[in-house]
């Protein structure tokens, strides 16, 4: 007999890779918060969460590549800083609390997510190539490992706040995601062993697989003004959470 407490991580899972997979982010979000919610001390449900992305990038970035929706040359730029930032962050966690710079983080990306809300909203998006882009990976994978999300927010939103093409950038930084998933993964588990795999994580790993490839589908298929606005009140709403959680 299945558990309810994986049934409910399961839905959890489900949740936050479909909102992932569509929008570039939020999975470590979504799931950490729960996972901290129950009690699972920060590194062990960074680590968790972590394991549980190298399987559910794996396959949200092949259901993206079914779609069309990554730019290799992009990818490439991103990818390997972020490898190095993801270790770098992973080891960082076990090593020094990082909690201090979440808050600053979080509410820079509170109010990005209200500025592409608004471009989104007035229709407002002018299509460029992203200039900074390997500094964001740095940047993006060591905040991810650090502080059990990050990696989306961070590099989606900036990319799209410079003009790229919302259901590009959305496909690349989500196939880019499991090679610093599984950086991180690695380390954590070097670090802490494989007790950071639980009930918990199976549960999320089997319902993030599931919603892998209708959020792949979904990015495909909404217009980059109804995505602009998405990512907008995902992020605003993600980012001010933490920032109030934080506080209080």
């Amino acid at each position: 007999m299945i558990e309810a407490d994986f049934l409910m991580f399961m839905a959890v899972g489900f949740l936050a890779q479909l909102v992932d997979g569509a929008l570039g982010m939020a999975f470590g979000v979504i799931s950490s918060t729960a996972l901290i919610a129950m009690g699972v001390p920060p590194a062990a449900a960074s680590a968790g969460v972590h394991t549980v992305e190298s399987a559910t990038t794996a396959v949200s970035g092949i259901s993206h590549m079914i779609a069309r929706n990554i730019d290799w040359k992009l990818f490439s730029r991103i990818a390997i800083p972020g490898v190095l930032g993801a270790v770098g962050g992973a080891y960082f966690l076990t090593s020094i609390p990082a909690e201090q710079a979440r808050p600053v983080v979080m509410t820079y990306l509170g109010l990005l997510g209200l500025w592409i809300l608004w471009r989104g909203l007035r229709h407002a998006h002018k299509e460029r190539t992203p200039k900074i882009v390997e500094p964001l990976g740095l940047i993006g994978g060591f905040l991810d490992a650090a502080g059990g999300g990050g990696w989306g927010p961070i590099v989606t939103s900036n990319l799209i706040a410079q003009g790229g093409t919302p259901r590009k950038i959305i496909g690349t930084v989500n196939s880019a995601e499991f090679f610093v998933t599984t950086s991180a993964a690695i380390t954590f588990l070097l670090t802490l062993g494989w007790e950071v795999v639980t009930t918990a994580t199976l549960g999320l790993l089997a319902g993030g697989i599931i919603a892998a490839p209708l959020g792949a589908v979904l990015a495909r298929r909404l217009s980059a003004s109804t995505l602009l606005i998405l990512v907008g009140a995902v992020l605003t709403l993600t980012s001010f959470f933490n920032v109030w959680r934080w506080a209080f």
